[in-house]
């Protein structure tokens, strides 16, 4: 696994944390650092700030797209998991959007259930089709 990689699934697990306990994800990626004995990639923070910052968007954008699923109504790791590729398919740039849907499959595929690789597949192409860009000075 990537560095990236790993980072992507630390940042999954903040989230995911976060979300099942219903607490604020970065106090919870904060509690991590300070309890981790392994050190916490600065992209996992990027990852989980990014989100928190634009989770609103995010989940607008989730529910536009997901047919007949509501965002409460998904596993909470396919949450997190749309979530963080979202995050870096709309606000970065410096990631390819194949390797972003690439890298959310392969979590789902790893950590969640067996229709979730392609749910998420499916909603992460439909966005990429049909979405108009998001600006990322405004979110």
């Amino acid at each position: 696994m990537t560095a990236r990689g790993k980072a992507r699934k630390r940042a999954l697990d903040v989230l995911y944390e976060a979300d099942m306990r219903d607490a604020d994800a970065i106090s919870t990626l904060a509690e991590r650092v300070r309890l981790s004995e392994v050190p916490i990639n600065e992209y996992t923070t990027e990852l989980v700030e990014g989100v928190t910052a634009n989770v609103v968007r995010i989940d607008e954008i989730l529910s536009e797209f997901s047919d007949g699923w509501t965002i409460d109504r998904m596993p909470g790791v396919d949450r997190a998991v749309l979530r963080i590729a979202l995050y870096e398919l709309l606000w970065r740039e410096d990631i390819p959007d194949a390797v972003v849907i690439d890298e959310a499959v392969e979590l789902a595929k790893t950590l969640s259930t067996d229709e979730s690789p392609r749910f998420v597949n499916g909603l992460l192409a439909r966005v990429m089709r049909e979405a108009p860009p998001v600006d990322v000075a405004t979110g």
